[in-house]
């Protein structure tokens, strides 16, 4: 119950807070938050990171069924494939290059 109060409790102070910083300061953090998202450096870490998140969860994914063999569900194992094929052929979900 101390937890829940406590989360609470921050959840009202961040709300006046924000309600006293106003539209303007909202304005703003959007604003620098959307530069921030257009910049060619941060978006190609993004990618990069995405990029590098892909090939070590299909090494790990690799090495586990390497381990386990048959004991993954089909459903588990069909998803992993169609995974598998649509970032062979280039593209992400959103149309994105994984270069």
């Amino acid at each position: 119950m101390r937890y829940r109060l406590t989360f609470v409790a921050g959840l009202v102070v961040g709300y006046v807070l924000g309600t006293r910083a106003g539209r303007e300061r909202y304005e703003q953090l959007r604003k620098t938050a959307r530069e921030i998202a257009r910049n060619p450096a941060v978006r190609n870490a993004a990618e990069t990171a995405a990029l590098n998140g892909r090939q070590i969860a299909g090494k790990a994914f690799s090495t586990v069924s390497d381990k386990v063999g048959d004991r993954f569900p089909d459903s588990v194992a069909e998803r992993v494939r169609t995974l598998r094929e649509r970032g062979q052929s280039g593209q992400d979900d959103w149309g994105t290059s994984n270069t």
